[in-house]
């Protein structure tokens, strides 16, 4: 994406919601592409940009040593290609009340300029989490470390999260409401309709502000 789409994209994406997003998916694809029920340390931050993802397996000591597939080598795989702007997916493939990360390790997120992260299942220290410059959004907050339950397996391959699939360059957006993938290559005509999307909602909200009752 050149730099006056980006812009573009960014200015968009500043005047719509996640349902709007939505909204205008469901008239250009037939795939879910919407996730529910996420909170964040940060709700008020919107979080937009391209995937990167890393996918976790239930802990096995033997079949996936500590030392081999850690947070931090995955973490530098998955951002190989680029880090600034990008959203780190964190797919928990099951077990959706573990940690998958926390203040320390996400402490890279910030360290590396990545938009935020996204994650289908909890992070730990929220109070950290939201003096970072990004946003994350995740299924809750968890005082338990995760890596006896889960591990981190590969980094940028497809994942499923919460039902819908997230392929790494596809786009997440989220905030308050929720969160939409995006394919990368519709995601400015995506933004384009979800803005026509609002304008057609507020335009017909201001009508039935109008309305006479006595009519």
């Amino acid at each position: 994406m050149t730099a006056r789409e980006n812009d573009r994209l960014q200015d968009l994406a500043s005047r719509v919601r996640t349902p709007d997003v939505v909204d205008a998916m469901g008239r250009m694809h037939r795939h879910r592409c919407h996730i529910n029920d996420l909170v964040s340390p940060t709700p008020g931050r919107v979080l937009l940009g391209p995937a990167v993802t890393i996918s976790f397996l239930p802990a096995c000591d033997e079949a996936l040593p500590l030392e081999q597939f850690s947070f931090t080598r995955l973490f530098h795989d998955a951002i190989g290609q680029g880090a600034q702007g990008r959203v780190l997916v964190l797919a928990g493939n099951g077990p959706t009340d573990a940690s998958l990360g926390g203040g320390t390790k996400l402490s890279l997120v910030a360290v590396h300029g990545l938009a935020g992260v996204l994650a289908d299942g909890r992070l730990r220290d929220f109070v950290d989490i939201a003096t970072y410059d990004f946003a994350a959004y995740c299924l809750g907050e968890t005082s338990k470390w995760g890596g006896d339950v889960v591990t981190p397996f590969e980094a940028n391959r497809p994942v499923v999260v919460s039902g819908v699939t997230v392929r790494p360059g596809d786009y997440v957006f989220a905030d308050a409401s929720g969160a939409a993938v995006i394919p990368a290559a519709q995601v400015l005509s995506v933004f384009e309709e979800a803005n026509r999307v609002a304008q057609d909602e507020a335009a017909f909200v201001e009508s039935l502000r109008r309305e006479n009752p006595s009519d």
